[in-house]
């Protein structure tokens, strides 16, 4: 028997659901159905995934890892406990379906509703209230804000403070996006990427018809399936932005790039050897922001022109009178030193070519060394 993947559509990115997965699969104890479930619940779009597997036999199963003798499957197939099916589902989960959006309904076709490219700023801060909304519905938010609970007379934090004191800005709970600017927007975006932390426990609490609570909060998979789910929507919404998935600057908008400088930076962030790793996050922190301004575009060439400087033997070594090269528009040009006689006045693109030849050229270094590094023969 073999699990059927055909009806099931991934809502999560691969990664997240297969280390949520594994983690499951390792762990002991007879909770381990439940955490599946609620990841199936989460991750894959339906209830048909959920159905599928309490459908397995050995409901009664305690102990996972022994492969029952009371196990069923369909008429003409191997027999498959539930721990055997959720293990193939995970390791096959690049297998899955993407969840699509729905193709666009009459409305959209006649081009009523939305603005002609398909979306607005106005759209965005709404189909945002909606992902913080789903993250709120799924207990993302308990960890912070806290659960009502029938059985729990005390009172629950504010959450509006909570915010308040985090962005310095009152009365932003509950969400009402028709009211944000474009700050109060995006810095709402950055303050609920450090509250989200997800529940990988739940329980029914049916006295009173008191629902869901959750427990077993960590904020690593929610915080990483929050940046999936908010830069989707900023690239639909034509912002120029998402949320930095590593760095210094994890979790602050910072400017989009395309993919070669992407992968550069993701190299530099992580391949840097660690007395030159703080100057580097740095660097690529200044320049990314946001709100990053010419002065900031100059400290981040700074730093990595001091971090080249370091290395100056390595690269004569191996461009020989060339090396001058490299650092002679940083000298004479108003970037490091500040100088009366260095040249100030040239357009921000330079600022920005500047950098990335920098940085590409420290990714050069790092490889070098690692080179010189590697046992010859």
């Amino acid at each position: 028997m073999s699990v059927d993947l055909s009806n099931y559509e991934l809502t999560w990115p691969v990664s997240l659901f297969v280390s949520e997965g594994e983690r499951i699969i390792a762990s002991a104890g007879s909770s381990w159905t439940d955490r599946a479930e609620w990841l199936m619940t989460e991750a894959l779009s339906g209830s048909t995934a959920v159905a599928d597997f309490s459908d397995m036999a050995n409901h009664h199963e305690v102990d996972p890892w022994s492969a029952p003798s009371s196990g069923w499957g369909r008429s003409g197939s191997a027999l498959m406990t539930k721990h055997e099916w959720f293990s193939e589902l995970i390791s096959r989960a690049s297998e899955i379906r993407p969840a699509a959006a729905p193709r666009p309904y009459w409305p959209q076709r006649q081009g009523q509703g939305l603005s002609v490219d398909g979306s607005t700023a106005r759209d965005a801060r709404r189909d945002f209230a909606r992902i913080v909304s789903d993250f709120a519905d799924n207990g993302y938010l308990v960890e912070h804000f806290g659960e009502e609970c029938v059985d729990d007379p005390n009172t629950l934090p504010d959450a509006s403070a909570l915010i308040e004191r985090r962005l310095g800005i009152p009365g932003l709970w509950p969400l009402a996006p028709d009211t944000w600017d474009e700050d109060t927007f995006y810095g709402l975006i950055e303050v609920l990427h450090d509250l989200v932390s997800r529940p990988r426990m739940r329980r029914y609490h049916d006295y009173c018809s008191c629902g869901w609570h959750h427990s077993e909060f960590h904020n690593g998979p929610a915080r990483a399936l929050y940046r999936a789910k908010v830069n989707e929507l900023l690239l639909a919404a034509g912002v120029q932005y998402e949320l930095a998935s590593e760095g210094e600057d994890l979790g602050r908008l910072v400017a989009i790039t395309d993919d070669a400088r992407s992968h550069l930076v993701h190299r530099a962030l992580n391949d840097s050897p660690p007395d030159v790793t703080a100057d580097v996050r740095h660097a690529i922190a200044l320049y990314r922001s946001r709100d990053a301004s010419p002065e900031s575009k100059r400290s981040a060439i700074f730093n990595l022109g001091r971090v080249l400087e370091e290395r100056r033997a390595l690269i004569k070594a191996q461009l020989g009178k060339d090396e001058g090269a490299l650092f002679e528009i940083a000298n004479r040009f108003d970037l490091r030193h500040r100088r009366a006689d260095q040249r100030g006045e040239y357009d921000e693109a330079f600022l920005d070519w500047i950098f990335w030849w920098y940085l590409g050229t420290v990714e050069l270094t790092n490889e070098l060394i690692r080179a010189k590094a590697r046992p010859h023969g």
